[in-house]
């Protein structure tokens, strides 16, 4: 069961760094605050760097990645690309970040409710990644 769960925890979390940068790349080029865009570039790469660790895991548990669900990313897609049209400015794209960030933080507890039997180092890594998501939630506030 702690293999189970700790594999499963894992692939939940490999799912949500790549929709953070998934998002943040379609973002990156609407943003016209200097200060904003590095706010987050600076999250982008913790996420993939967070990523990268997910991905030896895995590896090592000889098990593959999960990509985000086909449904999730295209509704993201299609919600930033309308909201952006109707107004693109920095406050929208804190809005769209600040609304990712909140449903990321609320799936990754679900998650390690749903895994209790995983591993220390699997919930440690979806804590840190809750911690990533929660930090960029607070950078976007006075964009908003």
């Amino acid at each position: 069961m702690i293999h189970e769960d700790t594999i499963h925890l894992l692939k939940e979390c490999d799912s949500g760094t790549k929709m953070a940068v998934s998002t943040i790349d379609e973002v990156l080029d609407k943003i016209q605050a200097p200060e904003m865009k590095q706010v987050l570039t600076e999250s982008r790469e913790h996420h993939e760097k967070l990523g990268n660790e997910i991905h030896s895991l895995l590896n090592h548990y000889q098990s593959g990645e999960k990509d985000p669900a086909l449904m999730a990313k295209g509704m993201s897609w299609l919600k930033t690309n309308v909201m952006l049209s109707m107004h693109e400015s920095d406050a929208t794209v804190a809005d769209l970040m600040t609304d990712g960030c909140n449903m990321g933080v609320k799936s990754l507890h679900k998650y390690l409710n749903q895994y209790k039997a995983a591993d220390d180092t699997s919930k440690d890594i979806c804590k840190r990644l809750i911690s990533i998501e929660k930090e960029l939630c607070r950078d976007m506030e006075s964009y908003l």
